[in-house]
């Protein structure tokens, strides 16, 4: 688990592109520090712990910085 995150669930999915046909993408649940729960959609070729953790830390820091401004 990252300090800012942690991943909650992963689901594989399949949907149809204008220019590539059939392609394949993770939505993946986290948790933020702030309790914010959110899905963020990664596409096949960004998954991996190189790519995928930034994208959800990044992710994860803008969900609790708009939560920030509620309240």
């Amino acid at each position: 688990m990252s300090k800012e995150y942690e991943v909650l669930h992963t689901d594989q999915l399949t949907r149809v592109s204008d220019t590539r046909g059939l392609e394949n993408y993770y939505r993946v649940q986290i948790r933020t520090r702030g309790g914010t729960v959110l899905s963020v959609n990664i596409d096949e070729d960004d998954y991996s712990t190189a790519k995928a953790g930034p994208i959800l830390q990044a992710k994860a820091r803008n969900a609790d910085e708009v939560s920030k401004l509620g309240g």
